[in-house]
């Protein structure tokens, strides 16, 4: 039976604060709820018993709710991330060992006030997609008992999609944060690589592992991402998050966005998943987003180099050893996915790392005039007979949209798009440039406000949309003078990878001035309270990057500041400081620098 309780981080963050709930009335009740699901659903491979759950409930006691940001919220951890004093598998019992140290990340999320329910089935040492790869049993699908739960991070998916945690973390190599999450109307962040830290996380492949989150909506992946993207002095792989990339660039994405849809799209044959993608499709265009079709090649011949290259030397490099030592340790499956990896020479390495930089560089000149790539999470669901009978074949069919993502350097955000026949999820990628993660999400949110699906866990949606602007790694720039386009300074704005958004109009708010002085010749807009006018102007959009060296390069009196459009919009944009006044003529009346340039000629 369901439990009466609404797992949402706001809706917890409101019971605790009126005194309605407690962590000592939820946390025992969903492990209750837990024990009678997983012998079934084989989702928990170490459920937390009272005596274990003890300290954390302990720590919470007397804790005013609203002095820790996940204040008594439950969360599951995949069995390759480490839990202090509690097993740690990769679903290899003769791997197990006992940690004395939590992950990083776990320890983050556990000082944040959050409460670990138990380590969850994966497929063994995170190989696979499916869920089906365990000696803890297969983990069915959350909706559909004819599929499987998607992997690896299998249990995971389910502790959020039954309704037992508010999030999960899994870890994302080849797709097993996304798979996962598309099979069970789930929400899959996989992070760009190094936002969230891997110490103490089992590898799999250690260059490319990322720890993702399982949540109900994007939004809740937001908040979580925000809290926990730090820096880790215990990971080598860690990476500064840009503060283009932190909480407050979560919002509404603002109209006119372009996303990239594959010209190779491939379905394998599925009747269904081409009208749900064409759907979802038509949604991000009622969003205001504007579709391009992308050559998709080079991305899939990137996917295919990490299991048919060297990078299944360094999933060997995990396992390899206990498969020599203790072969009958190791599934046979796995077994056969890493069998190759002993013959792998040096120089073979070498030649696929020089391929790989080839294609990323062709796949990050696609996606440099994109906000963002959509394709479907997998082309076709795989049932559990289908996986019994060619599981090396079928596995792999799931990872066609999703074993290139790290390869590449790419964030990643899994979002539901729609049920099947039957009522199984279907779900969709957007993907982008790494540190565009919150941007990424700010656009699976308001496709979730657009499409209504029912979520997870039986939650409720919260149909509140942002109200600020989503942001990205792009800067927006209003200019009105010797930056136009075709003018004596626009090759400042290209020679920084800008391009022209729009041509419009600021709000009639505005004077406009020819400065003294020049070349180059250059106009002062100035805000006013009364006498203005609307002044013709260009948005031009810029890598955040490269927006100090643009600033850096300006010359008093002129600087940036806010600027407001005819539409009622503010954008960073030029201003003029009214000191630089000092022998400037107005011209206002010409209503924009072109007109008044031409009527000097």
């Amino acid at each position: 039976m369901q439990h009466p309780f609404d797992l949402r981080l706001s809706a917890l963050k409101t019971a605790y604060g009126d005194g309605r709930l407690t962590p000592r009335q939820l946390i025992p009740a969903l492990r209750e709820q837990a024990e009678a699901l997983n012998p079934e659903f084989k989702l928990f491979i170490h459920l937390l018993s009272l005596e274990e759950l003890e300290p954390y409930l302990a720590a919470l006691d007397g804790q005013p709710p609203e002095t820790l940001p996940l204040f008594g919220v439950p969360f599951a951890i995949k069995d390759n991330i480490d839990l202090a004093g509690v097993p740690t598998t990769a679903a290899c019992p003769a791997f197990a060992y006992v940690p004395e140290r939590s992950a990083s990340l776990v320890e983050q999320l556990l000082a944040l006030g959050a409460v670990p329910l138990g380590k969850t089935n994966l497929d063994q040492f995170a190989t696979g997609l499916n869920g089906t790869r365990s000696p803890y049993g297969e983990c069915r699908n959350s909706l559909h008992p004819d599929y499987p739960a998607g992997g690896s991070s299998s249990g995971s998916s389910l502790a959020v999609a039954l309704g037992l945690a508010s999030f999960a973390l899994g870890t994302d190599t080849a797709g097993s944060g996304r798979v996962p999450a598309a099979l069970n109307n789930l929400v899959g962040l996989k992070a760009t690589k190094g936002l969230l830290s891997t110490a103490g996380v089992v590898p799999a492949c250690r260059s490319l592992d990322c720890v993702t989150y399982f949540t109900a909506t994007a939004r809740e992946a937001s908040q979580l991402l925000a809290l926990t993207a730090k820096l880790d002095a215990r990971d080598p792989y860690s990476r500064s998050n840009p503060l283009w990339n932190d909480g407050s660039a979560f919002g509404q994405p603002r109209a006119g966005f372009r996303f990239g849809v594959p010209q190779q799209l491939e379905f394998l044959g599925c009747t269904q998943s081409p009208a749900l993608f064409a759907a979802t499709i038509e949604q991000l265009k009622a969003l205001g987003g504007e579709a391009v079709e992308i050559d998709f090649a080079p991305f899939l011949e990137a996917a295919r180099l990490l299991y048919e290259g060297p990078w299944v030397a360094e999933r060997y490099s995990v396992a390899g050893a206990l498969i020599e030592q203790q072969p009958d340790a190791v599934l046979p499956v796995i077994k056969a996915v890493l069998d190759k990896a002993p013959g792998i020479s040096g120089v073979d390495t070498f030649r696929a790392q020089y391929r790989l930089q080839a294609l990323k560089a062709e796949c990050d000149r696609i996606l440099a005039d994109l906000d963002c790539v959509l394709t479907p999470a997998y082309p076709r669901p795989v049932s559990l007979a289908e996986l019994h009978a060619e599981p090396l074949k079928r596995n792999a069919e799931l990872g066609y949209y999703s074993n290139f993502m790290n390869m590449l350097d790419y964030a990643a955000v899994a979002v539901p798009a729609g049920f099947m026949a039957g009522g199984l999820p279907w779900g969709v990628t957007l993907f982008g440039r790494a540190f565009t993660d919150q941007y990424l999400l700010s656009l699976s949110a308001a496709l979730q406000y657009q499409h209504g699906l029912p979520l997870a866990g039986e939650r409720s949606l919260d149909l509140s949309a942002p109200t600020t602007a989503a942001r990205n790694d792009k800067a927006r720039l209003v200019v009105c003078g010797a930056h136009l386009d075709g003018l004596p300074l626009n090759w400042q704005l290209r020679q920084r990878g800008g391009r022209l958004i729009e041509a419009t109009l600021s709000s009639p708010d505005y004077q406009l001035y020819a400065l003294a002085g020049g070349p180059p010749y250059r106009p002062g807009m100035l805000r006013v309270a009364e006498g203005g006018v609307a002044i013709a102007v260009e948005v031009w959009e810029l890598p955040s990057a490269e927006l100090g060296s643009f600033l850096t390069g300006i010359p008093a009196p002129l600087g940036l500041g806010k600027v407001q459009l005819a539409d009622g919009r503010w954008e960073s944009g030029f201003i003029c400081e009214p000191y630089g006044l000092t022998g400037a003529s107005d011209i206002s009346h010409f209503g924009g620098w072109r007109a008044y340039l031409q009527s000097k000629q």
